[in-house]
This record gives structure tokens, C-alpha cells and sequence, in this order.
């Protein structure tokens, strides 16, 4: 199968994984796609682009004609626990797992993908976000492999510390490791959570209107889930003349819609956003960066 990857995906596991771990794998992609869809006699349609972050989609067609999507991802990005979260939700609020091919590949229900909740009003798509992420709330399997928020945000507070000394990023870097100490020490929920929950990941779907797709799965509390959700459409917010208002009305909304406690939410929000900015600026993406932590300052 010839083919370019999507950029998207090269930048993204660039920065995440490493350049070369990233490069490695890239070159080997369109043989190891070539080689899953033979073997799973899948006919390719086309390419997702700009496709996922972390993984090749592919459009394609099962031995029976049936349309369905081919999900390639690297061992590094743990496509064994995708498959494990979605296996366990077995399409509730979430794509349906059709089958796994060669190499750890996923087969998966064919969705809409042109169109997300991003395609909705802001105030439809929080709602409609909101009752998809509920679906996914539910107890993880007794023997289950994933791991818990503490330990991810673990790492991710580990490469944070730079940037306490950081001029600008100081203080609100020290804000959200303070929040996210406390947070993991008075967490009691494990549920198993989407992990990387947004109105682009819930896609228009024919079984139901709406569906997840793309998990990060880990179990914790639910705040966690939620706080990336908070954020959706940044650039909105920042442009807005009460942005900073705005933003905080919406933690209240979201907490209140799903029965959660406004400082926690408010708390892993605040984390959440800073160490996505402050990863951004060691990426090199000051743009993104600049977004990101003015919307953690209103918090």
C-alpha cells in the first residue's frame, strides 16, 4: 500500500514519542498497512487525512462488502488497551470493535468521521458531549491492565518541573502541581475513563447519533474525564471578550450536568491545561502554548 503518512500523525508522535522512535515506525508503515489489510482481506477506500494522532486510519471494506475503519498504531502509543476499553464498553457510547487483525490493527465500526461535535453549536455540543461521556463511566473488568490518573499524571508532572523556573510559566505550573496533589490524594473513584475526551473525539455514528472514539483509557475519577472537554474550542474562548467568564461558567455547567464537584473539575481542569501548554512550549508550538496557559490563568 503506497502512501504518505498524514502530517498530523508524524508531528504528533514526533513530539509525544520521540523523533526516531517516531521515524522508525513511520518507515515501516505503509508495508506493515499493506501487510494487515492482506491478511484481513480488507479493500482500502482511502487514507484518513488529516486522520488521528496517534495511529493510521484507513476506510475500507470487509470480506462481505460491510464498510468499516483499520486502526494502525504503534506498540508505543498501547493500542492493547484501546482494544481492552473497547471490548469492555461493546459500543456502549463508544465505536464498536469489529474485529483485530494483524499486528495489534483494529477493525471498527464505520462512522462518520468528516463530522464531530465540533459541527454543532457550542451549546448543543456540550450537551450532546456530555451525554456521551456518561455512557462511558462504568466499572473497569476485575483484571484490567489499565493504569490509574495518579500514575499518568505522575509522568506528566515530572516533565512539568522545568518549567518552574520558567519566566511566565512559574507560578501557574506551581498552581497545577499544587492541584494535582491534591486531587490524587482525595480521589476515590476508579471508573474507567476515555482518557482523552473532547468534542472531536465523538463522532456522528448510523447505530447511534453519536459516538466516542480514540480512547486514552486509565481509571480514576471522573474530573479528570471531563477537564479536557472544558477546554474545547480555546481559541473561541481566548478571542471572547468574557472568555475568562465564560470559562468558568462552563466548569460550573459541566460539573452540575454530570453530578461532580465544581473544584475538582475546576482543579484537574487548571492541571490539565497547563501541562498541555507547557508541553507545547517544549514542542516548539508557542502559539498553541500562549492559548492554553491564559486559559489556565482564569481558572
Amino acid at each position: 500500500m503506497g502512501f504518505e503518512p498524514p502530517q498530523r500523525l508524524v508531528r504528533t508522535l514526533g513530539e509525544t514519542y520521540g523523533e526516531a522512535v517516531a521515524a522508525e515506525w513511520l518507515g515501516k508503515l505503509p508495508e506493515l498497512a499493506g501487510r494487515v489489510l492482506d491478511h484481513a482481506s480488507l479493500e482500502t477506500e482511502r487514507v484518513m487525512a488529516p486522520g488521528g494522532r496517534s495511529s493510521l486510519v484507513v476506510l475500507v471494506r470487509r470480506p462481505d462488502g460491510s464498510p468499516a475503519a483499520l486502526k494502525i498504531a504503534p506498540p508505543f502509543a498501547l493500542p492493547d488497551r484501546e482494544r481492552e476499553a473497547l471490548a469492555h464498553w461493546n459500543g456502549w457510547g463508544a465505536v464498536q470493535l469489529l474485529d483485530v487483525a494483524e499486528e495489534g490493527a483494529l477493525v471498527l465500526e464505520r462512522l462518520h468521521p468528516e463530522v464531530s461535535l465540533r459541527s454543532l453549536p457550542e451549546a448543543k455540543a456540550l450537551l450532546e458531549a456530555a451525554g456521551t461521556v456518561r455512557k462511558l463511566w462504568v466499572e473497569p473488568a476485575p483484571e484490567h491492565g489499565f493504569e490509574t490518573v495518579a500514575e499518568r499524571t505522575a509522568r506528566q508532572a515530572a516533565a512539568m518541573t522545568p518549567h518552574l523556573s520558567g519566566a511566565g510559566t512559574a507560578e501557574l505550573t506551581a498552581a497545577a502541581l499544587a492541584a494535582r496533589e491534591e486531587l490524587v490524594a482525595a480521589s476515590a473513584e476508579t471508573l474507567l475513563l476515555h482518557g482523552n475526551f473532547r468534542q472531536g473525539k465523538v463522532l456522528a455514528g448510523d447505530r447511534a447519533p453519536w459516538l466516542a472514539v480514540g480512547p486514552e483509557p486509565l481509571v480514576g475519577e471522573r474530573a479528570y474525564d471531563l477537564a479536557r472537554l472544558v477546554r474545547d474550542r480555546v481559541e473561541d474562548l481566548v478571542a471572547a471578550s468574557s472568555g475568562a467568564s465564560a470559562a468558568r461558567r462552563r466548569v460550573n455547567k459541566l460539573a452540575d450536568s454530570l453530578d461532580l464537584d465544581r473544584e475538582r473539575l475546576r482543579g484537574w481542569t487548571l492541571f490539565r491545561a497547563v501541562e498541555s501548554g507547557t508541553r507545547a512550549l517544549t514542542a516548539g508550538r508557542r502559539q498553541d502554548a500562549e492559548l492554553l496557559l491564559e486559559f489556565a490563568s482564569w481558572l
